[in-house]
């Protein structure tokens, strides 16, 4: 499943969930943004279809980056339907970024054993 780089539409298929990865402007360090979208592709390969990667670009979305008053860039929100369930300054990496994301989605309380 290829990086989207666009934002996401109103079909079904947006209304997932969606790791939304808020970059700065392009710079100079075209090596370190293409080592970082890699990164984020190996993550989308990684978390198949539950989760959405979306990258949102500062220098072509600044009214979209400046929404979420992030403190500094990068950063990343995870978003289901419209409601923010976690965000995070830096990138979304790490040997557990993946289940941290996943845990995120499941419902409060979800985990907790049920009262008898």
């Amino acid at each position: 499943m290829p990086l989207t780089t666009v934002l996401p539409d109103s079909s079904p298929a947006a209304e997932a969930t969606v790791l939304l990865v808020l970059l700065p402007p392009v710079g100079t360090a075209q090596p370190v943004r293409a080592a970082t979208l890699a990164a984020l592709q190996a993550l989308q390969q990684r978390l198949g279809s539950v989760i959405r990667v979306l990258t949102v670009d500062e220098g072509s979305y600044p009214v979209v980056v400046r929404s979420f008053a992030p403190v500094d860039l990068p950063a990343f929100v995870l978003v289901r339907r419209g409601v923010e369930l976690w965000r995070q300054q830096g990138l979304p990496e790490g040997e557990f970024i993946v289940a941290e994301l996943l845990s995120k989605l499941a419902p409060p309380g979800a985990a907790e054993p049920a009262a008898g």
